[in-house]
């Protein structure tokens, strides 16, 4: 099958009873558990609702299993903790969503867990590796830059190494990357963003091959964050417009972010489906579309990002990303907020930065909201 058609039918429960076309919804928390191999039990990832949404993002991911959690950072705390222990190494790229950078900064050295935050070079990361290196982790495209990592490069790296590959593919979804077929071993995804797609929902997700889900499973039923069965209902619903839908985002993505590089009074615009992201030709190489994520900075010295943002109308400024509507924000009082200014001057985020989540209205309707809060008297 294909992307469009996976998305709609890959994983759904046959509604035996009534012929409905819709996975039956299964509310109980307690089942029956006779005869049969494993107790079904919402802590331990294995009810009907849990399985429909893991075989269909599996599918979507040419992946042998995943697993669904109540959040991203669930998905990726687990994962990590399944195959780190106290004495480990873990190489991390530096320029990943600030959420993740925080845990790494208050968790590991507490649990004895040695990493390096590293550039975005492949020789940044062959650098840091050292004999107790158990994973490399990469983000690409990277929130809030859209800074592009050569994927097959780093895992051809990791493999040498005998280390596992991580990434979190969150921002271009299957749709437009498929890592696991460019020979990373675990992808991580934040269900809210695209997956919900209705900014409704808050979930995450783990693909990989069966001996790691496994190893993930097994940690993850300690750690409590499973999603229950409604939710799980409603994001195997959303899923099935994810094709219809971040294809129409990566579409206007690329022409708003054309539209603003040409706009006198915006400094830089990040958006690697441009010939002029320094990334442009590796994004080409591995991704089928370059996403619906872009940022900006704003160039005229008199508007402040602040000031900018109250003046939208259509655009909304949120939290959050990947919904049907486009939304805007400050990584730095947002998804960065929890690591310091010094690493997010490090990284290249700067107080005036602004990224841009791309919904789907129309193309030209976004354009001229970005274009009059400009021209509006601040």
């Amino acid at each position: 099958m294909k992307k469009a058609t996976k998305c709609v039918h890959a994983g759904g429960i046959p509604d035996k009873y009534s012929g409905g076309v819709n996975s039956p919804i299964f509310t109980s928390s307690a089942s029956d558990y006779l005869d049969k191999e494993e107790a079904p039990y919402p802590r331990y990832f294995n009810i009907s609702n849990q399985a429909a949404v893991a075989k269909k993002l599996a599918s979507l991911e040419s992946g042998e299993e995943g697993i669904v959690f109540s959040s991203g950072m669930a998905a990726l705390t687990s994962s990590l903790l399944a195959f780190l222990k106290t004495g480990d190494h873990v190489v991390f790229q530096d320029e990943i969503y600030g959420g993740s950078h925080a845990f790494i900064e208050e968790h590991f050295d507490r649990i004895g867990i040695r990493y390096s935050f590293v550039g975005n070079d492949i020789s940044d990361f062959e650098a840091a590796i050292l004999p107790e290196t158990k994973v490399i982790y990469i983000e690409t495209p990277t929130n809030p830059l859209l800074t592009i990592v050569d994927i097959r490069r780093v895992a051809k790296l990791a493999a040498k190494h005998d280390c596992l590959t991580f990434i979190d593919g969150t921002f271009a979804t299957p749709i437009n990357q498929k890592p696991l077929d460019l020979g990373v071993d675990v992808v991580v995804h934040s269900g809210t963003k695209y997956f919900g797609g209705h900014s409704d929902l808050c979930s995450g997700a783990v693909i990989t091959r069966k001996s790691l889900a496994e190893k993930i499973r097994k940690t993850a039923v300690c750690y409590g964050g499973s999603l229950n069965a409604l939710d799980c209902y409603l994001l195997e619903r959303s899923l099935k417009t994810l094709a219809l839908r971040v294809e129409k985002q990566t579409r206007n993505a690329l022409e708003i972010a054309r539209f603003l590089d040409n706009i006198t009074d915006i400094k830089q615009v990040y958006y690697p489906g441009l010939k002029t992201h320094p990334g442009h030709a590796i994004a080409k190489n591995q991704m089928t579309g370059f996403g619906a994520m872009l940022s900006f900075e704003i160039g005229n010295p008199n508007i402040t990002a602040t000031d900018y943002m109250k003046n939208l109308k259509l655009v909304k400024p949120a939290v959050s990303l990947g919904g049907v509507e486009t939304t805007i924000c400050d990584p730095a009082s947002t998804s960065h907020v929890k690591v310091s200014a010094e690493v997010r001057q490090r990284m290249g985020i700067s107080d005036g930065l602004l990224r841009l989540s791309v919904g789907i209205e129309d193309a030209e309707d976004i354009k001229q909201d970005l274009i009059d809060a400009l021209v509006s008297p601040f």
